[in-house]
């Protein structure tokens, strides 16, 4: 059992009880081919949680700082993570998302970039929508609901690919690629939101 799935095993047996995750649309994430897995973002714990809810293997940007320490680089590499420096376009770490496209795997996005502090969904940086744009992924919303409060319930709900191939046909920006992927996850969020509610009662 190599790292990833050792470390995926670990963290699933802790985080599902814990937070009682439920999943929704685990069938709309292809079992081939490269994907973009693109989420909501409220916590540090959403990328563990997107990759132990996903039945593929996924690669996620980290930041840079993290990779700093030799340790640390080898087990986040070695975990499927690679370093991204924040707040500017780095080319380096596009080229290694789009290189992992390319070879068939599974990218996860954050597509706001940050956390949100409030829960709501912030404006979608360019990135998810140049990966969209520059591949052929399918690209997957999801919607993480739910606090991270052991106890609670935590939802994780895959939507059905989002269709890119109108902005691919018609040359749309990065921004406008985005845009349209954040909306996806936001109509998640809003259809499951009150079902999600009602459980909890």
């Amino acid at each position: 059992m190599n790292l990833y799935k050792t470390a995926k095993w670990v963290v699933s047996a802790i985080f599902y009880p814990l937070f009682r995750i439920r999943i929704t649309g685990k069938e709309n994430i292809p079992k081939n081919g490269p994907v973009i897995i693109c989420s909501n973002h409220t916590s540090n714990l959403d990328p563990p949680v997107v990759g132990i809810t996903s039945p593929r293997d996924i690669y996620f940007m980290a930041k840079g700082e993290l990779f700093e320490k030799p340790f640390l680089r080898k087990l986040l590499t070695n975990i499927h993570a690679f370093p991204v420096k924040r707040g500017m376009r780095d080319r380096t770490a596009l080229r290694k998302g789009l290189e992992i496209l390319e070879q068939g795997n599974t990218l996860g996005l954050f597509p706001e970039g940050t956390r949100s502090k409030t829960g709501q969904l912030g404006k979608p940086l360019a990135g998810a929508g140049f990966f969209a744009l520059k591949s052929n992924a399918t690209i997957i919303p999801c919607a993480i609901i739910g606090p991270y409060k052991p106890g609670s319930k935590l939802k994780v709900i895959y939507g059905e690919a989002v269709n890119m191939q109108a902005y691919r046909d018609s040359k749309a920006s990065a921004k406008e690629a985005a845009d349209a992927i954040m909306t996806e996850i936001g109509n998640l969020m809003e259809n499951h939101h009150s079902q999600h509610a009602s459980l909890d009662k």
